[in-house]
């Protein structure tokens, strides 16, 4: 027997089919149904707040109130963001990294990204983080939107960038930073997602972006 898909979706979701498609022509913010609570966790001793202090990350281990009054612990790293680049070359192809990265022992394809500076403009961050570790430069530039890759622990966030209209001026990598650039279709880089290949989740949510902007589903910011 087949299942009643309208029925599903009226028990489910309290609305019919004809009406989720008139949904989907809405914002997705409209969609979104609001929380149950109301009251955020709070820190309850701020001054008792405490960590390990490195060069890039500051752990933090507070004492919250949560919005059923009990209290808890919550363990996080504070970063200071960093961006994502969709480098469209003139080919069709967009730009690559294959890197070690030392946490996890072994070697990821990414876009290229990087972190940004105290004060800087996050589309200086882009246009340095491009040169230096890919050697191009972009004529056209475009802010996409925000990732945050790691709620659970992290107050991360990662800028989406396009950039496009690429000329190689030579790269600049940082001290200690030993990466090869390559050239990869978006159709295949998708595929290397499918496929285990790809598992960086900045990439992964940038490739997305990559996909509906490229596509036309998704116009780009003026």
């Amino acid at each position: 027997m087949k299942p009643d898909i309208g029925g599903l979706l009226v028990g489910l979701l309290g609305v019919t089919a004809n009406e989720i498609t008139s949904q989907q022509r809405k914002s997705s913010k409209n969609q979104i149904p609001e929380p149950s609570w109301t009251t955020p966790p709070f820190r309850r001793n701020p001054e008792q707040r405490r960590g390990l202090c490195g060069r890039l990350l500051h752990v933090h281990r507070d004492q919250v109130r949560l919005p059923d009054g009990h209290e808890s612990v919550r363990e996080w790293v504070a970063h200071p963001g960093a961006v994502v680049i969709i480098a469209l070359l003139d080919n069709g192809q967009l730009l690559f990294e294959r890197q070690f990265r030392y946490p996890l022992r072994r070697v990821f394809l990414e876009l290229p990204a990087g972190k940004i500076d105290a004060g800087e403009h996050i589309l200086d961050t882009a246009r340095r983080e491009l040169r230096e570790e890919t050697g191009y430069k972009a004529k056209t530039w475009r802010h996409l939107g925000t990732l945050h890759t790691c709620i659970g622990y992290s107050n991360e966030r990662i800028e989406v960038f396009y950039a496009h209209g690429l000329s190689y001026i030579g790269a600049q990598l940082d001290h200690g930073e030993i990466l090869d650039v390559l050239e990869m279709r978006l159709d295949d880089a998708l595929l290397a997602v499918r496929d285990g290949e790809i598992t960086d989740g900045k990439t992964i949510g940038a490739l997305l972006w990559a996909e509906k902007t490229l596509s036309g589903a998704w116009p780009l910011p003026a």
